[in-house]
């Protein structure tokens, strides 16, 4: 009886061993895949890498058009898939003249806090070890006007001036409040009551004040997000602290929310956050 006992013990801890082995084998190979796994796939020449663990890009110009501090464009949102081909022209743009291009993904942040701090992160990074200037011009796509405004809003001195391809600024037109509740980790409930503090179009007087100047391009049929709540009400808000001046809104006639070329090969916009990329440099 002892002796099967003991050989009964010795079969179990061969099998513990071949157990752990295995694991051991398969969390070697997972990790192998997971370091051939690019960070961010890019659709233009730059790097990829972790900022705060998450996904960061930059979009470097060629070396004979790099400057020190270097010119930046901080772009939003970056999730999966973003920038994408649809703007490829369009950064393509930027990095002939010279501007560079960064972004984070903080995923559905809706300028959120934490979202904040994430975009404060990349800015330290790009600022602190790759020599970009301490000033930056701030593109916006869609829900990234959300990502924008806000950090814009808490960090005006770090911002040159604030470009929008149809922008969403309200979070009550998009994506609604009982969507971003959980971004703000709070109730859809406490954050109505706490709008005022957290809505990014209730931040714009900051911008203002501060005299940040603007460029937006909206289509007027836009259904998913609204001109008038969005970029009309952001110049309504700068024209009300006599900083009208400094918005330019392109209205896109007849265009909505979709993949226009006009909306990424407009002129005016680029020409802007050109610009207010090197004047960040200043």
């Amino acid at each position: 009886m002892q002796k099967s006992m003991i050989l009964s013990g010795q079969h179990f801890a061969r099998h513990l061993i071949v157990a752990g082995l295995a694991v051991l084998s398969a969390w070697t190979c997972q990790g192998v895949a997971a370091s051939d796994t690019p960070v961010k796939e890019l659709i233009l020449p730059g790097e990829a890498f972790l900022v705060e663990g998450r996904p960061a890009f930059v979009f470097l110009p060629p070396e004979d058009k790099r400057s020190s501090p270097q010119p930046w464009i901080m772009y939003s949102p970056t999730l999966p898939g973003l920038p994408d081909a649809h703007e490829k022209w369009m950064h393509e743009q930027f990095l002939a003249a010279g501007v560079a291009v960064a972004g984070i993904d903080v995923g559905e942040g809706y300028g959120s806090p934490k979202s904040q701090k994430l975009l404060s992160a990349l800015y330290q990074e790009v600022t602190g070890k790759r020599g970009f200037a301490k000033r930056a011009c701030l593109l916006g796509r869609s829900r990234g006007g959300l990502w924008m405004t806000s950090w814009a809003s808490a960090n005006p001195e770090k911002v040159a001036g604030l470009a929008g391809i149809y922008p969403v600024f309200d979070l009550r037109s998009y994506p609604g409040l009982r969507e971003a509740a959980s971004a703000y980790e709070l109730s859809p409930e406490d954050l109505e009551k706490q709008l005022e503090q957290h809505n990014p179009i209730s931040k714009v007087s900051v911008l203002a004040k501060a005299g940040i100047p603007v460029c937006l391009i909206h289509g007027d049929q836009d259904a998913t997000v609204p001109l008038e709540a969005n970029s009309a009400e952001f110049k309504a808000r700068y024209t009300a602290e006599g900083q009208g001046d400094l918005v330019e809104l392109i209205v896109a006639k007849g265009q909505g929310h979709n993949y226009w070329e006009g909306f990424f090969r407009c002129q005016e916009l680029i020409d802007f956050s050109v610009e207010r990329a090197k004047a960040g440099v200043k």
